[in-house]
């Protein structure tokens, strides 16, 4: 692959498509529900990532596309050239706020992540990586490796959900007892965001135990440029083709919470 190539028509794309977002951001929204109350699809995600499946068939008909809303490939492994495609990533905050969410794309060759592209759409903040050239915000690098800070100075994403008894994915105590540890934490409602505020450093972590691959696939190509750690919440090697946990930090601090507090259900 053309790394350089396919990164500058990606990123074209993305600014595209972003500015269309914004052009008709107070365009009347037709919304549906997917799998529960809570999980939400406009035309505007619908149209985004048809217009991202169009293009990349029609430059590059060799490659997949593995997307969110139903316009991509049936992707069930990794090989070749896919891109991973989430054209509103945090639609709840796109259709309450008007802002919080973003477009992420990862492309992946052979399962390696070679490109990651995260943009802010009302924020006009735009995060990319190719794998070995660094992290960028807006063209500027990010640092090349994370600074370290020890857990109990740090600031996690984490969504409460987690710390409810009933949930069935993670054992609740541990991760209360995580947050006691912690300095504080946020909740963005938006992944490829939350993992851009890791790489820029204002966060040192992000943890949540159930995310599709496009929700993570460009966020994990930057975060490991910056020296970051991302695997499921067991330490384990991160699924980029189905459901998974997700713990996402600092390195010097992933071991600690996944063997400390994460004990999956």
């Amino acid at each position: 692959m053309d790394k350089q190539g396919v990164f500058r028509e990606a990123k074209s794309w993305v600014l595209e498509a972003g500015k269309h977002i914004r052009d008709n951001i107070n365009e009347p929204l037709h919304i549906e529900t997917k799998s529960n109350a809570d999980d939400l699809v406009t035309q505007m995600d619908q149209e985004t990532e048809e217009f991202f499946a169009d293009r990349i068939r029609s430059t590059y008909p060799s490659h997949r596309v593995f997307g969110e809303e139903g316009f991509g490939d049936d992707v069930r492994d990794l090989d070749g050239i896919v891109w991973i495609v989430d054209p509103i990533d945090g639609t709840m905050n796109f259709v309450h706020q008007q802002k919080n969410f973003a477009i992420s794309i990862g492309i992946y060759e052979d399962g390696i992540g070679e490109i990651g592209i995260i943009y802010d759409v009302m924020e006009d903040v735009l995060y990319t990586a190719v794998k070995g050239e660094g992290a960028y915000r807006n063209g500027e690098p990010l640092p090349e490796v994370l600074k370290n800070r020890p857990l109990e100075k740090s600031i996690f994403s984490l969504n409460t959900t987690w710390l409810l008894e009933e949930n069935r994915r993670v054992e609740a105590e541990g991760i209360r007892e995580l947050v006691k540890t912690l300095r504080s934490t946020r909740s963005y409602g938006s992944a490829a965001l939350e993992f851009a505020f890791v790489a820029e450093g204002l966060l040192d972590g992000y943890v949540t135990m159930s995310l599709m691959p496009w929700d993570v696939a460009a966020g994990k190509v930057i975060l490991e440029e910056v020296g970051g750690v991302v695997t499921a919440g067991n330490g384990s090697e991160l699924s980029m083709v189905d459901r998974s946990s997700v713990c996402a930090t600092r390195a010097n601090i992933h071991d600690e919470v996944v063997k400390g507090y994460i004990r999956l259900k």
